[in-house]
């Protein structure tokens, strides 16, 4: 296993093809976006991800990390293509499909083929083992098939790929030891084996449990506001208990994991699934919540203009996949507020600015959505001159309330009465 096909070079495949090239072996990149095979062919990365320049640049001129747009004869074929959802939450499963599919011609006998790409329960069993042996091929015997699925946190991504437990889902027990074999090359940490849909299963109950809770602590936070009381004072003392820990509320759940793969599950079983439905609806409704908020703050202005500080779904890096913020922007422009937002990590989207100052120029209002770093050293003082009002919504309980109050602002908080 010696030859490595990886389809998809995004948040997961260029990191994981990077690792493996710097590992010894020889990986050939294959992504649809000429963009793309363009920049990591020159050492370069288009996401922003700490250490990964490094890592990518270091293959690259090693000559073990290869960037192309067609896949090509190899030991191993790693999909890391997306699954995201169509517009009635259901997985959209075209680009596993036709990543499979492009491998085809290329596939010898005893190749592994590993989908890294996190899918609905049973989609190496019913979408890729029909495929592959509809050419001819017997799973488990001259081809073998596994699910590994990713379990990395963008921000950490080269470290937890090396140093996170495996969950390796054979379809076979054979194909689950032959995917063993590459993974021990080069994680550190422990591998256990099962079945591929037991494997599917796990990772989409992972980001449930997180998204879930999550949506407890959202539910909690409003209630807190309507009780008149403070949310993050409530979850402090609650979480004095040894057996509670009550999650960070939030303007809702963004990523390519944690708000698509609950879907995955109540696709799969619509009647069982309704927790995880109910969650799910919670947590999409909360830039809703801040909208109205944020209008409320604004109103009796003429022509109220709003700034939005963060983009991203997350502190500190530059993914806008699924960004609660992004429906606050649109929210926003929706009901005819003006719009600017201001995200050091992101270089477009919807009323994007360059300058922190051209953001906050005139504003009537100022709403935190992403705990970035760079937004805690904001002087609120100086903010203050540049807005034409002193408005402050913070719905990620980052910022110094007091400070900001200090500079005359009128601070409100997710979770928290209004003052």
């Amino acid at each position: 296993m010696q030859k490595i096909c990886v389809l998809g070079l995004g948040y997961i495949g260029l990191p994981t093809a990077s690792v493996l090239a710097t590992n010894g072996f020889e990986v050939l990149g294959v992504d649809v976006s000429d963009f793309i095979v363009q920049t990591v062919g020159g050492g370069g990365i288009h996401i922003e991800e700490p250490g990964l320049q490094t890592v990518v640049r270091a293959a690259v001129q090693s000559g073990n990390l290869r960037a192309v747009r067609e896949p090509a004869p190899a030991d191993v074929f790693i999909i890391a293509v997306p699954t995201p959802l169509t517009a009635d939450q259901r997985a959209d499963m075209r680009f596993v499909k036709a990543a499979a599919e492009s491998i085809v011609p290329h596939l010898r006998r005893d190749n592994l083929v590993i989908l890294e790409s996190t899918s609905p329960p049973g989609t190496c069993a019913n979408l890729l083992k029909p495929l592959f042996e509809s050419a001819g091929w017997t799973i488990g015997a001259d081809l073998f098939l596994a699910h590994c699925p990713e379990r990395v946190l963008p921000g950490k991504i080269l470290r937890e790929l090396i140093e996170n437990d495996r969950i390796i889902g054979g379809h076979t027990p054979a194909c689950a030891e032959r995917a063993r074999e590459l993974y021990a090359a080069f994680a550190a940490g422990t591998i256990f084996l099962t079945t591929d849909t037991t494997a599917e299963t796990v990772k989409l109950m992972e980001n449930t449990f997180r998204d879930v809770n999550i949506a407890l602590a959202n539910e909690a936070a409003l209630l807190c506001e309507q009780l008149g009381i403070d949310y993050w004072e409530v979850a402090r003392f609650a979480n004095r208990h040894p057996r509670v820990q009550l999650h960070t509320a939030g303007p809702g759940v963004g990523g390519h994991c944690i708000s698509v793969d609950p879907w995955f599950l109540v696709e799969k079983c619509p009647e069982e699934a309704k927790l995880i439905r109910m969650a799910r609806e919670r947590n999409d409704s909360m830039p809703k919540h801040v909208v109205s908020v944020l209008r409320e703050m604004t109103e009796g202005l003429e022509k109220p203009k709003v700034t939005i500080l963060g983009l991203a779904y997350k502190g500190n890096v530059d993914d806008v996949r699924e960004s609660p913020a992004v429906h606050v922007v649109h929210g926003l422009m929706e009901a005819g507020l003006t719009v600017c937002a201001y995200d050091p990590h992101v270089s477009e989207g919807s009323a994007w600015t360059a300058s922190l100052e051209d953001a906050l120029r005139d504003s009537d209002c100022v709403a935190l959505l992403t705990d970035h770093s760079e937004y805690l050293a904001i002087d609120p003082a100086v903010a203050g001159q540049l807005m034409r009002g002193r408005r402050l919504f913070d719905t990620r309980n980052a910022l110094n309330a007091e400070a900001w109050r200090a500079a005359g602002f009128h601070v409100r908080r997710l979770g928290a009465a209004s003052a």
